[in-house]
């Protein structure tokens, strides 16, 4: 595969690109973790304190 002059940018696009869309999941996957502790923590308050 020839990218041509132009290989740097293209190559660097694309990583950039992954690299952003893996922070995106990482960053659902902790803030999934967060919820489900949070939804835990209200589950185990008594009614009164809601």
């Amino acid at each position: 595969m020839d990218l041509g002059p132009h290989a740097a940018f293209i190559l660097g696009a694309y990583g950039f690109t992954a690299l952003v869309i893996a922070g995106l999941v990482a960053h659902a996957v902790l803030d999934r973790r967060a919820q489900e502790r949070a939804l835990a923590r209200l589950a185990q308050e008594p009614r009164g304190r809601r």
